[in-house]
């Protein structure tokens, strides 16, 4: 589920035609929770990217949720 709400991402527009405006923000804020703490983690590992299996057991998320929120960090040099 997680994973397909990260991939909802790409398709914002889409998103926000069909998404109610309310849930849309909860989502957003939800988002910028996780991608805030997966920040702080890499930061804090200082491996570039941490332990997957770990930031994902931690955020409640599956590992390829983890590693597309790392992946889209990254492209946007934020990590």
């Amino acid at each position: 589920m997680c994973q397909s709400l990260v991939d909802k991402v790409f398709q914002s527009k889409q998103l926000r035609t069909v998404a109610e405006p309310d849930i849309l923000v909860l989502f957003e804020d939800w988002l910028e929770e996780l991608e805030e703490e997966i920040i702080k983690q890499v930061q804090k590992s200082g491996s570039g990217s941490g332990d997957l299996g770990e930031l994902a057991r931690g955020l409640g998320l599956s590992r390829a949720g983890v590693n597309f929120l790392i992946t889209k960090l990254k492209r946007e040099d934020r990590i």
